[in-house]
Parts: C-alpha cells; structure tokens; sequence
C-alpha cells in the first residue's frame, strides 16, 4: 500500500510499536458480521506510539520529530495503526509519556481512555470503596491505577498467585474470587455496605456479581452488554463505555486527546504505569 500522505489536521506517524485489543480480534474474526469492520484491503490496529514525519494543514501543537501515543483507525474506512506508517488525527493523540518506552506508551491509549472514562462517569474519587473486576489484564490493570491515584480504596478481583501479586503491587487489594464468594469480599472491604463504583470489564455471569457488589444506589461501570434488571431493584447508577464512539462517529475526539495527556501526566508523576509482557 502507498505510506500515507498529510491532510489537514492530521499528522503521518512513523509507528515504533502497536497493541492488539480485544475489538481488534472481533474485528479480525467477525469480518462484516461486526458493524465495526473495515472492508478488505484493510490495515487493522488502533493503538500505536511513533514519531511524526509530515504534519497537515492547520495542525500547530505537534511538529515533526515529536514522539507521541494514540488510538486512531482500524475499523470502518480508517486505515489503522499495523503498519510502517499512520494517518492519525490530531484530536486522537498526545505526546508520549516521557518515562516510558514506545512499546509501553502504546499499550495505554485504548485500555487507558476506557478505564478514565469509566471510572470519571460512575464518580469515582478519594475516599470511596471502588471494586474492579477482573483488574489483573487489560483494562482493569489501568482501573486499579487511576482509581488508586486519588487514594480511593481499591478492591480487584483475580486469581491465582501471579495476578494477586501484580494487583499488590498496583496498590490495590486483591481478593481471589476462587477463594471467596462476592457476599464475603463485600463483608470484608466494606462492612456489609456494598461498593461505591464497580468496574466490570468482565461480563457475562460475573455482572450479576457486580451489581450484587454495589451499594444502595451505587455505581456500575462496564464495558459489556448486560442484562439491567438488577440495577433497577437496586436503584444503581448504570454506565455503558464504549470508547470508541468518537472514532467511529467522528464527534468529540479531542476528549480523547485530552485524557491521553492526563494519563501521560500521571505516568510520568510514577501514578500509572503499563504493564507489558517481557
């Protein structure tokens, strides 16, 4: 395929290094199925960390030879991030964290702007007893992060001693759900009260555990379809994050460039910090 030419308000991005997610493997394994799908010939990948080589017409926060992270392409008629060079808005990145590597600044942007949306939507914040499930991959090791940085409690579900340890050494408080029912971690962490925010990035069956986490009008954020009927009984607040709506449907984009900032800021403070596999 030809590299990518400038247009206005975008830059060419030579990619150091890219991410596989989730919806990048539906994407793959769906084909047209998926509204999201990219018609063949395709360039799949979203996330991505690079180094500017060309820079559009109106575009005057970056120049050439910045080194930066973002999430941009890889589904509909996009052109996306598995290649030697991309197109990328400039409304869908930010400057690449100053302490970490390209590999890591790119494991971040879509795992990080979904856990920041998530957990900003369901009003997570210092002092409140949070509970991330299924905190030790993907989304949830940046959950436990953000939500730590502002000393809320943090409780993370996992299994097994590897992930036990990797949530203890994220600050948050593990509790192995092959050990203990959800009724005895909700006991134990929060008096019996229910979590103030419960990020689910899990689904399936572990939702109804989710709501049963919650406090009385408390807050569930998740990442998947769910069955509501729970949340109504319990008068919770319920909060859908699909972080890929201004990519696909072109509105608010810069929101993402701006929280891709916030996270580069808190990585480079030591409050957040990929966790990539050696």
């Amino acid at each position: 395929m030809p590299d990518p030419v400038t247009t206005s308000g975008y830059v060419v991005v030579k990619v150091a290094a890219t991410n596989v997610n989730t919806v990048d493997t539906m994407i793959r394994g769906m084909g047209a199925d998926l509204s999201l799908s990219t018609k063949l010939l395709a360039v799949l990948g979203m996330d991505f960390a690079g180094t500017i080589v060309a820079i559009g017409e109106g575009v005057r926060d970056f120049a050439i030879g910045d080194e930066l992270y973002g999430c941009d392409g890889g589904l509909r008629d996009i052109p996306g991030s598995l290649a030697e060079y991309i197109s990328a808005d400039a409304r869908l990145i930010a400057y690449k964290l100053k302490t970490l590597r390209m590999r890591d600044a790119a494991e971040l942007p879509l795992v990080g702007i979904t856990a920041y949306e998530g957990l900003s939507r369901a009003g997570g914040g210092e002092g409140q007893t949070v509970l991330a499930q299924g905190g030790a991959v993907g989304v949830g090791v940046i959950a436990i992060q953000i939500a730590c940085h502002p000393d809320a409690k943090v409780s993370v579900t996992g299994r097994g001693a590897d992930q036990v340890a990797l949530i203890e050494n994220l600050r948050g408080r593990p509790l192995d759900f092959t050990m203990q029912q959800i009724e005895d971690y909700v006991v134990e962490h929060t008096d019996g009260m229910g979590f103030d925010v419960v990020f689910d990035s899990v689904g399936g069956p572990n939702l109804t555990n989710s709501f049963e986490a919650a406090k009385l009008n408390g807050h569930v954020a998740s990442t998947v379809e769910i069955d509501s009927t729970p949340v109504h009984f319990k008068g919770l607040s319920l909060h859908f994050v699909f972080m890929l709506i201004p990519l696909n449907r072109n509105i608010g984009r810069q929101t993402h460039g701006d929280i891709l900032r916030i996270l580069a800021d808190m990585a480079d403070a030591g409050g957040l910090r990929p966790v990539v596999d050696e």
